[in-house]
């Protein structure tokens, strides 16, 4: 029980310090160094000091339970679900269930996705009071073009963001001025979870992506394609188009925020367990060195 307790409060320390930082203009990479000294020295020294999580698709094979125990065997504390690993919900008890299977490896959900949007402000409102109740400050989406007013109205009455999602070839949202265009004359708080293995698959630069999302940018999803065409493989990070150094020392630029989510997604051999899991760990050593370059420079 004494342990339970001890893992509630440096979730929520965790928790009020992005917050915090965040109002006071602090980027993802100010706030490492605060959370390093309340015990997060394993991660400073791998990342760099720089936050590191996971998008929960990454281990859909594994259910959301063995997602989270080898999320935290991975040692991350960050977790973006998606929607089969933790459904949107107005149950009280179940959110409530999933905030201490969170306390027991000292997690925090970065954001929840990819959630569709459309004209119904009813339909919309729940994500939205779903999202607050679990205490998700993200949401990751594919809204449609008639969804925006009713986003509008939604993100200021919660101060949850929206963050568009791109998929790639023939989506909605293929092109980073597709993105742009669509947020512009909203509310600040849409804007955008940049898919940087999808922007490639659309023949984007993933390091020109992030300078022109710029404030805007809420999440990232590190992903490495083989190659710029629509139908490609995905790759460990940094053996295809993605230039991951490149990549944190513009997220450092554009001053990405403290509470944003910063996931790693490799969708590959799910059912593969020992094959992705080492690919993954690979990936992760990866961002690692990228990141501690990033906070040298």
């Amino acid at each position: 029980m004494l342990m339970n307790t001890r893992h509630i409060t440096r979730r929520r320390f965790i928790n009020t310090t992005l917050t915090t930082a965040t109002a006071a203009g602090a980027t993802w990479f100010d706030v490492p160094q605060i959370l390093a000294a309340k015990g997060k020295k394993a991660a400073k020294k791998k990342y760099g000091g720089f936050p590191m999580g996971i998008q929960s698709y990454s281990l859909r094979g594994f259910g959301v339970d063995g997602a989270m125990e080898q999320t935290n065997k991975l040692g991350l504390h960050f977790i973006e679900f998606f929607g089969a690993h933790f459904p949107i919900t107005k149950d009280k008890i179940k959110v409530g269930q999933m905030n201490k299977k969170l306390a027991k490896y000292d997690m925090t959900i970065s954001a929840h996705g990819v959630n569709g949007f459309g004209s119904d402000h009813a339909k919309n409102e729940v994500t939205f009071q779903f999202a607050k109740m679990a205490g998700i400050k993200n949401i990751s989406a594919n809204p449609s073009p008639d969804s925006f007013d009713s986003l509008d109205k939604l993100v200021a009455k919660y101060d949850i963001r929206i963050a568009i999602h791109n998929h790639g070839p023939g989506a909605l949202y293929d092109k980073i001025d597709d993105g742009l265009k669509a947020v512009k004359g909203h509310d600040k708080r849409i804007g955008f979870c940049a898919d940087l293995g999808h922007y490639i698959r659309s023949g984007e630069d993933p390091v020109e992506v992030i300078h022109k999302l710029g404030d805007r940018l809420y999440g990232i999803h590190l992903k490495d394609f083989a190659e710029q065409k629509k139908r490609t493989r995905g790759i460990i990070i940094g053996k295809g188009h993605l230039d991951v150094a490149g990549v944190f020392k513009a997220l450092k630029k554009v001053k990405f925020p403290a509470d944003g989510a910063l996931s790693l997604e490799y969708e590959e051999t799910p059912n593969d367990h020992p094959k992705l899991l080492g690919d993954i760990r690979e990936c992760l050593a990866i961002a690692a060195e990228g990141a501690q370059k990033a906070a040298k420079g």
